[in-house]
C-alpha cells in the first residue's frame, strides 16, 4: 500500500466532499437568512435530526463499517460474485427493516419529539410543528440509507467518487427548498417550513436514482432477492451488532446536546447547529474522507494479513490529516466570530446570534483533532473484525459527555454542551490510538512532522490575530475572505520553509 494510492483516494473524496461542504454552507446561509435561529428553525432542525439519526445507525455508520470488511474478505476469498450475493442479502433485509422503522416512527412521532426535544413542550406551536415536519421527513430514511449502502459497494470497488458526490445533490435540493421559503411564509410554522421538508424527500429520490445509474455502469448493482440469511450474512450481522451499538453511542452524544439544548433559551439548538456545521467542513473533508478511503484499504490489507501495510496506511493517514486539521483548529479558534458573521449574519440571523454561535464554534474546535483522529482510527478496528473495542470506548465517551454536559451547561449554557462533546471526542481518540500502538498497528507516529505543523500553525495564528486587530471596518463577508487569504498564505509559506507539505498533495507521482 503506497502513500500515492491513499493520497489519490483521499484527494478524489476530499475534493468532492469539499464541493459538497461549500454547497452545504450555501444551504446553511439560506437557512440562516430565511429560518434564522428561532422557533421555525428549531422545529425543522429537530425534524431533520430524526431521519439523519436513524440513517447513521442503519447504513452510513454501523452497517457500512460491518459490511465493507466482510465484502472485502469474501471477495478476496471467493470472488466478486459471492461478495455481490452478500450485498443483495444485506440490501433486502436493510430495506425491510427500515420500512418497519418508518411506520413505527410515524405512529409514535409525538413521543419521539417529546424525547428528543422535551423543552419544546413549553412552546406548543414549536412542538406541534416538529411533530408534523418529522412525519414528512421520516421517509427520507430508507432512501438515504440505501444510497449509503450502494456507496459502500462502490467504495469497495475503488469507485470513491460515487458516494462522495451524493451530498452535492442533497445540498442543491435543500438550497432550492430554502429559497422557496419566502413564497410559503405564513403565520403557520408547518406551512412555512414545508418547502424544506419536501426538498429533503426530493433529495433522497434524486440521490437514489443517480447512485443506481453509477452502480449499473460497472455492474455493481445488487440483485433484489427473497430475504434470507446465509452463513456470510450471519457473520456480517454479528459484526454489525456491536458496530450498531457503537454508532448508537455516538448518536446518544448528539442527542444529549439536542435534548439539553431544548431546555435552554430559544435559539440554543440553532446556535449549536450552525457552529457544528462549520466544524463539519474540516471533519468531512479530512476525517470522513480519509476514513472512507482507509476502510476498504485497511480491510484489504487485513484480509491479506499484511500488518506492515496496515501500519503504513495509518501513518500516511495521520500525516495527511495533521497537515490540514492542525491549522484548521487554530483558525477556528482565532477567527471564530468573523467566520460566523461572514457566513451567517444576514437576514433573520442577528449579530447577537453570531456572537453566541462563535463561542460554541470555539468549543467544538477544541475537539476537532479528536473527532478526526477517531475517524482515522476506528476503521482499523472494523477492518480487523474488532468492532467491540470501538463499542466499549464509544460507551465510555457517552458517559463522559453526559456527565460533562449536565455539569457544564449549568455554568456555560450551550457552550458547555459543546465543551463536553469535544472533551469526550478527544478522550475517545486517545484511547483508540493507545490501543493501536499496543497492538503494533501504529508503531511509528510522525511526532516530528506534527511538531513542525504546530509551529507553522502558530505562525499563521499570529498573522491572523494581527490582521484582525489592524483590519479596518469591512463588511463581514469581505473581512472573512481577507482573513482566509492571509491565513492560507502564511500557513503555506511556513509549510514550505518547514518542509511539511505532503509529497504528491497536488498531483500523483510515479
Amino acid at each position: 500500500m503506497s502513500q500515492r494510492s491513499l493520497l489519490g483516494a483521499f484527494r478524489q473524496i476530499g475534493l468532492l466532499t469539499g464541493a459538497s461542504r461549500i454547497l452545504g454552507f450555501g444551504r446553511d446561509v439560506a437557512f440562516a437568512t430565511f429560518l434564522g435561529a428561532g422557533p421555525l428553525a428549531d422545529a425543522f432542525l429537530v425534524a431533520l435530526k430524526l431521519p439523519n439519526m436513524f440513517r447513521r445507525l442503519s447504513a452510513e455508520g454501523a452497517l457500512t463499517n460491518a459490511f465493507v470488511p466482510s465484502f472485502s474478505h469474501i471477495r478476496a476469498a471467493d470472488g466478486n460474485d459471492a461478495a455481490m450475493k452478500l450485498a443483495a442479502e444485506v440490501q433486502i433485509l436493510l430495506t425491510l427493516i427500515l420500512l418497519v422503522i418508518v411506520v413505527l416512527a410515524e405512529f409514535f412521532m409525538v413521543d419521539l419529539v417529546r424525547l428528543l426535544a422535551p423543552g419544546f413542550v413549553a412552546t406548543q406551536d414549536r412542538f406541534d410543528a416538529a411533530v408534523a415536519l418529522g412525519r414528512i421527513t421520516m421517509p427520507y430514511l430508507p432512501l438515504i440509507s440505501l444510497v449509503a449502502l450502494w456507496s459502500a459497494i462502490a467504495n469497495a470497488h475503488d469507485h470513491f467518487a460515487a458516494g462522495a458526490i451524493m451530498p452535492i445533490f442533497f445540498n442543491l435540493c435543500l438550497i432550492v427548498g430554502a429559497m422557496a421559503l419566502p413564497v410559503m411564509a405564513t403565520g403557520d410554522v408547518v406551512t412555512s417550513a414545508m418547502p424544506l421538508a419536501v426538498a429533503l424527500l426530493v433529495a433522497g429520490v434524486v440521490q437514489l436514482a443517480v447512485m443506481f445509474v453509477i452502480l449499473r455502469r460497472f455492474g455493481g448493482t445488487p440483485a433484489w432477492i427473497f430475504p434470507r440469511l446465509t452463513a456470510a450474512g450471519r457473520a456480517m450481522w454479528r459484526k454489525f451488532t456491536p458496530a450498531a451499538l457503537a454508532a448508537t453511542a455516538m448518536q446518544v452524544n448528539m442527542l444529549v446536546d439536542l435534548i439539553l439544548a431544548s431546555l435552554l433559551p430559544v435559539g440554543a439548538i440553532s446556535w449549536l447547529y450552525y457552529a457544528d456545521r462549520i466544524v463539519q467542513l474540516p471533519l468531512g473533508i479530512i476525517g470522513i474522507a480519509l476514513g472512507t478511503a482507509l476502510l476498504p484499504k485497511l480491510s484489504k490489507a487485513e484480509a491479506e494479513q499484511d500488518q506492515t501495510s496496515v501500519g503504513a496506511i495509518l501513518n500516511d493517514g495521520i500525516g495527511l490529516a495533521g497537515f490540514f486539521v492542525i491549522p484548521a483548529v487554530t483558525a477556528l479558534i482565532c477567527i471564530a466570530e468573523p467566520i460566523i458573521s461572514g457566513l451567517f449574519a444576514y437576514g433573520a440571523f442577528s449579530a447577537a446570534d453570531a456572537v453566541v454561535t462563535a463561542l460554541a464554534l470555539q468549543a467544538y474546535a477544541l475537539g476537532l483533532l479528536g473527532f478526526v483522529a477517531t475517524k482515522l482510527f476506528q476503521p482499523a478496528f472494523y477492518a480487523a473484525g474488532q468492532p467491540a473495542t470501538v463499542l466499549k470506548i464509544s460507551l465510555l465517551a457517552v458517559l463522559v459527555n453526559v456527565a460533562g454536559s449536565l455539569i457544564l451547561m449549568r455554568i456555560y449554557g450551550h457552550v458547555g454542551l459543546a465543551i463536553a462533546t469535544s472533551f469526550s471526542g478527544v478522550m475517545a481518540a486517545l484511547m483508540l490510538g493507545i490501543l493501536l500502538v499496543r497492538k503494533g498497528k501504529l508503531a511509528q507516529i510522525p511526532f516530528g512532522l506534527i511538531g513542525r505543523l504546530c509551529v507553522a500553525s502558530a505562525f499563521m495564528a499570529a498573522g491572523l490575530l494581527g490582521t484582525r486587530q489592524a483590519m479596518p471596518d469591512l463588511p463581514h463577508a469581505l473581512a472573512l475572505v481577507l482573513l482566509v487569504v492571509v491565513g492560507v498564505v502564511l500557513y503555506l509559506a511556513a509549510s514550505v520553509v518547514l518542509k511539511t507539505i505532503p509529497k504528491g498533495i497536488l498531483r500523483s507521482r510515479s
